[in-house]
């Protein structure tokens, strides 16, 4: 019997203001979609905490296809807001046969910020 799959990751605000420090634009970029950059999109300065939350919830819903040897699919993992703002999970291209090949069904996922990183959880049923 499975009991459903949990994948968790945190990420650290620090980590991203080092990528956006080095010029890691380009890197958010291959591993943001541009509806996530959209959503992110909040002044002038980048939205840390909104972006370690995104990357931490990436990671967390990889977590659940237990592929080894893969790459982290970043774009094809898509983490929107449905109304109300609650994270909300688009799987795309690799992602989405990843999660097929897995067996993984409806994902769903939590984020939660407290200074000094984001956390995340994903979560699929059996």
């Amino acid at each position: 019997m499975d009991a459903g799959r949990v994948g968790i990751d945190l990420v650290p605000y620090g980590r991203v203001r080092e990528l956006l420090a080095a010029d890691g634009r380009p890197a958010l970029t291959r591993m943001l979609s541009a509806e996530e950059q959209r959503l992110l999109r909040t002044g002038r300065e980048p939205d840390v905490p909104g972006i370690a939350g995104r990357l931490a919830a990436k990671e967390a819903v990889f977590k659940l296809f237990r592929t080894a040897g893969q790459t982290l699919p970043w774009q094809d993992i898509e983490i929107l807001r449905e109304e109300g703002g609650w994270p909300v999970v688009r799987l795309r291209g690799r992602a989405a046969r990843l999660a097929a090949e897995s067996l993984v069904g409806a994902i769903a996922v939590s984020i939660a910020h407290d200074d000094p990183c984001a956390i995340a959880i994903a979560y699929s049923g059996a």
